[in-house]
């Protein structure tokens, strides 16, 4: 009698084995997310491809450590505050005109066809992709410009060759079929323009807090607009130094004015430098910064990443929460965390369209939701459920159909049902910087960037499918333009193909 009961209780345990492993993929590998501005990692070290780059080398990050943390409250954090020094040049700003239900795919795409069928190849619009969803042939097309695109094009040069240099780059993108150019303008607690929170950026001429003598955000603004693509600014919100990067801040970097003055607005962790979500005053200088932009540009769009809280490690920012417990909070410290960051993402959003209600908000985060909530602390289901937070959502689904743990289409519907109010968009974060490479932490579908073809094709074609889709962005410039000759055939097929469909 024992016997039976030991092989039923075996057979039960097999039987829901079997069923935990269908369906939808666990998040307990999950894959390591490219970080716009770097190509580095947060999770497992994934070597960045030097060739992608534009003569700088980005470091690795943290790893993640995936925590179980319970969903996060809308209570609001309270902490300390702090005035705000101006932190920019002393030269005078230069200014312009600023001016629900989910759907599974009808059919799913052979990983390994090649076949792509033809798209609608309309001109760009005032607003690609729309705030409706769904593809209607009206399609948000976009291509990441980090500062490693950009600096090579930038750093030294004078205003006529970064104008020559920035056209050809933005003629490229028009050519390919895309409409919108998204430019990493505030890197490092910088800004490439003219600004009165933030320095001149290094990247313009080797030294922090230097003028180029002239404005390389209203020299891209010009010649996006020119050829007839929208420009959104990229900013980083919290990142002031990454590990290794030795460029020194200048004096009037409020970053230095801080850590001078011994608050813990300003943090030194992991040998990065970062400012602290939990303090009103960053958060003040954040929201001031976005608005200049807005107010100064015309702009046609304001653009976050997934650089949030650099590490789920709880001594980062341990004297604000022991102010915010003894001062009578009862937020666990993910939660605390998750509503410091809502915090700032209501207040940019809601600047942004207090100055010009045409502008749109989006962020781009981790295409890993479990990674977004337990490490970066970010709550994208909240800012999806709600109104008031983004016009996009553009998650980082950095992943083949044939991977292990995230597939595409999975990936895609399971994003798809997180936005539950009209007016958000599904722009899909692309990765052609795979293209001709092994997808070291796929799995079984390691080899599917370099064994398949038109995968970017087909993973467009895909996305279309679903309600709330809006359009895609490709990580990034060089990537498709520049690539290393070991996979330089391989990307011009794959452009091509992506050009078929658009």
């Amino acid at each position: 009698m024992k016997r039976i009961i030991c092989i039923l209780m075996s057979a039960v345990i097999l039987l829901a084995a079997l069923s935990g492993c269908s369906g939808q993929t666990v998040d307990s590998a999950p894959e390591p997310q490219i970080l716009l501005g770097e190509g580095t990692v947060l999770s497992q070290p994934e070597k960045p491809e030097s060739s992608q780059g534009s003569g700088e080398v980005p470091s690795a990050s943290d790893p993640i450590v995936l925590s179980s943390q319970a969903e996060a409250s809308s209570s609001a954090a309270a902490s300390s505050s702090a005035p705000i020094p101006s932190g920019g040049s002393s030269s005078s700003q230069s200014s312009s005109s600023s001016q629900s239900s989910s759907m599974a795919p009808s059919s799913s795409v052979p990983s390994g066809s090649s076949q792509v069928s033809s798209g609608s190849s309309g001109s760009s619009s005032s607003q690609p992709g729309g705030s409706s969803g769904g593809y209607d042939g009206d399609e948000y097309r976009a291509v990441w410009f980090s500062y490693l695109d950009l600096s090579g094009m930038l750093k030294g040069k004078s205003q006529a060759a970064f104008r020559q240099n920035i056209k050809v780059a933005f003629q490229n993108v028009s050519d390919l079929g895309c409409n919108v150019a998204i430019v990493q303008v505030r890197p490092f607690a910088d800004a490439l323009y003219e600004s009165e929170y933030f320095p001149w950026s290094y990247l313009c001429t080797g030294t922090e807090g230097k003028n180029p003598g002239y404005d390389p955000l209203q020299v891209m603004i010009e010649e996006a607009h020119d050829l007839g693509l929208e420009i959104e600014a990229w900013v980083n919100p919290y990142r002031i130094r990454t590990s290794g990067n030795n460029n020194a801040l200048c004096s009037s970097n409020i970053a230095s004015q801080w850590e001078d003055e011994e608050e813990d607005y300003v943090i030194r962790y992991g040998g990065g430098i970062y400012y602290n979500p939990a303090r009103p005053a960053v958060r003040e200088l954040i929201v001031n910064g976005v608005r200049e932009l807005v107010e100064n540009y015309n702009l046609d769009g304001i653009h976050f990443d997934d650089y949030f809280y650099p590490s789920p490690n709880d001594s980062f920012d341990s004297v604000a929460y022991r102010e915010y417990k003894s001062g009578g909070g009862s937020l666990s410290l993910g939660d605390w965390r998750r509503e410091n960051v809502n915090i700032l993402i209501r207040d940019v959003y809601s600047a942004i369209k207090a100055t010009d209600s045409s502008v749109r908000f989006g962020v781009s985060p981790q295409g890993n939701p479990s990674n977004n909530y337990n490490s970066q602390y970010i709550d994208v289901d909240k800012w999806l459920s709600n109104q008031g937070y983004v016009d996009y959502i553009c998650p980082q689904i950095y992943f083949g159909f044939n991977n292990a743990t995230h597939p595409f289409a999975e990936t895609v519907e399971l994003w798809n049902q997180k936005i539950k109010v009209s007016g958000i968009s599904l722009y899909i974060g692309l990765a052609p910087y795979k293209i001709g490479l092994t997808d070291t932490w796929a799995g079984n579908g390691k080899n599917e960037w370099i064994n398949d073809s038109a995968i970017l094709a087909r993973q467009v074609q895909s996305a279309r499918d679903y309600k709330k889709y809006g359009g895609f962005a490709l990580f990034r410039y060089a990537s498709l333009f520049n690539p290393d000759s070991s996979v330089k055939s391989q990307v011009e097929k794959e452009k091509n193909a992506l050009a078929d469909v658009l």
